[in-house]
């Protein structure tokens, strides 16, 4: 009898395995992500099986009614170029069919993105640096627990392309992790999470009107992170502010991905992203 492959979607407690294998492919998942994660669309998580054992697996996460994000595209090593990577493809993207579809891809791979329809937005730049242990807080910044929700909802709308209230009821509460807003004149004009990851700690992510408010919530994100831990900041090209940022922290450029997308751009306000959420789930 010959092997037999499948696809399925993956249970809560399936995500794991994911994150374990993004993590051993040197992507350094957050310790809490996989209850995030699956909190953004339980239906978007797909596992390839071959007679049972967990072979591959992708990510196709639909927010609100036009936008989709892929990410965790995965093939053990021992079993790819056995066509298991395309049906998993093929699944996600059918799942996310009729949406303007995203993700944040390895450079090498952009050919073969473009071959299924996604074209080139900008590059993100992962940055890395060192953790001081300084606490810094300076005015105007609360923690995000303090901002009304509906508030946190409606900033974030503005910076990312579709609605994902129920990613961020997570995201903003996770276990291990520290974010802050900055409230001027009444209303909320930046905001950032710091989590813990397998290495160091991570920022994202860091949206803010102006770049004295990046710098603020930077500096108040990094005194959460224990001194001389790893910090990253997954930075969009296009933002010359977030370059200057990272470079004033003497952080080093370390990886970068491909931002794409099948329907043209969103028209984000790039020059107000400073760090993008995550590069699994944009």
């Amino acid at each position: 009898m010959g092997e037999e492959y499948t696809i399925r979607r993956m249970r809560w407690d399936e995500v794991d395995i994911a994150l374990d294998w993004a993590a051993a492919e040197g992507w350094n998942p957050g310790l809490n992500d996989a209850d995030c994660f699956y909190s953004a669309d339980p239906q978007g998580f797909f596992l390839g099986l071959l007679d049972d054992e967990p072979v591959g697996c992708i990510s196709a996460v639909a927010y609100g009614s036009s936008f989709g994000f892929l990410g965790l595209y995965m093939v053990r090593q021992e079993f790819r170029c056995r066509g298991f990577g395309i049906r998993l493809w093929r699944r996600g993207m059918e799942r996310l069919e009729g949406r303007n579809v995203g993700l944040d891809g390895v450079v090498l791979q952009q050919e073969n993105y473009k071959k299924s329809g996604f074209c080139l937005s900008h590059r993100s730049v992962r940055y890395q640096g060192t953790a001081s242990g300084d606490p810094t807080l300076g005015p105007g910044i609360v923690p995000l627990s303090e901002v009304p929700f509906d508030d946190l909802v409606r900033y974030d709308r503005l910076h990312f392309p579709d609605d994902r209230e129920s990613f961020l009821e997570k995201w903003a509460s996770q276990p291990e992790s520290v974010a802050f807003g900055f409230v001027g004149d009444g209303r909320l004009s930046g905001y950032g999470l710091l989590r813990r990851c397998r290495l160091g700690f991570k920022i994202g992510p860091l949206f803010a009107r102006d770049e004295t408010i990046a710098e603020s919530l930077f500096s108040a994100l990094s005194s959460g992170a224990e001194e001389g831990e790893p910090v990253f900041l997954d930075v969009p090209e296009p933002n010359r502010a977030a370059l200057r940022l990272v470079e004033g922290h003497n952080m080093e450029r370390v990886f970068e991905t491909a931002r794409m997308y099948t329907k043209g751009d969103p028209g984000l306000p790039n020059s107000e992203i400073f760090g993008v959420t995550t590069f699994e789930l944009g």
